[in-house]
């Protein structure tokens, strides 16, 4: 069986990659960083003795989502994880519109894409998109990455329904991380996380026990789950207040 991983090169796509290889999956990693893919490439052949498949592709771009699907249906995947996705901390009239557009490619349309094209020629199998905690509440100082999280985890569970209801042997599920000490911070242009951190590969583990479950929702780490629970009876004027102070401090 083969897993695809978009956004391999690090973070939570990694460490789900190596806990896969692991497990005897064969890989196709996806990212625009070829070097990091091929280290790793090197690293997971060797210690697990897997076929690891490289694909440089820029998938914020519509083209490449359709040439990447082109390239790779013919292995059949079996599990395409839908993790590539950024943020960008700060006031929404600061951040630049090319920046919001780029996010938006990327965090929305390019999963819309894949998620589309897979289901048309999976036969079985599952889709993940990683979400975030993020979509639960609107989130001031993380507008745009918060409302593009809103639309995975809202897509993402509408279409997991359609498919269970069509019995058609494929799953679509959502992972939804809060804070994990990965680059995000570092590319959202965050001085610090908002709140403590998981670790990537913990992230990992329970996103791939989550994808065994079937579970169309996944909340890595108890207090996400305390937190997504609370925020059910909490004014939404009160979530907004916290949010901005909690993302105030990033900056």
């Amino acid at each position: 069986m083969y897993a695809l991983i978009t956004g391999a090169s690090s973070g939570i796509g990694r460490e789900i990659a190596v806990q896969l290889a692991e497990k005897k999956t064969n890989l196709i990693l996806v990212a625009r960083r070829i070097d990091r893919l091929n280290e790793l490439k090197e690293t997971l052949t060797i210690k697990y003795g897997i076929d690891v498949v490289v694909k440089q592709f820029d998938i914020s771009k519509q083209e490449n989502c359709h040439a990447l699907h082109e390239e790779v249906k013919s292995y059949r995947p079996e599990l395409v994880i839908n993790n590539a996705g950024f943020g960008r901390v700060g006031p929404f009239d600061q951040i630049p519109l090319e920046d919001e557009i780029n996010m938006l490619e990327l965090n929305v349309l390019s999963l819309h894409t894949l998620t589309k094209l897979f289901i048309g020629s999976m036969e079985k199998g599952v889709i993940l998109n990683v979400a975030s905690m993020a979509a639960f509440l609107p989130t001031p100082l993380l507008a745009t990455y918060a409302a593009s999280k809103a639309y995975v985890l809202s897509f993402s569970r509408a279409i997991d329904y359609e498919q269970r209801k069509e019995k058609t042997g494929i799953r679509v599920l959502a992972l939804c991380p809060g804070p994990v000490r990965t680059e995000f911070g570092i590319v959202a242009k965050a001085s610090k996380l908002s709140l403590p951190g998981m670790e990537a590969d913990r992230c990992a583990r329970i996103a791939i026990k989550g994808i065994t479950r079937k579970k169309p929702k996944i909340i890595p780490g108890f207090s996400m789950k305390v937190l997504q629970f609370i925020l059910r009876f909490i004014p939404t004027s009160v979530i907004l207040a916290i949010s901005y102070k909690v993302q105030n401090k990033r900056k």
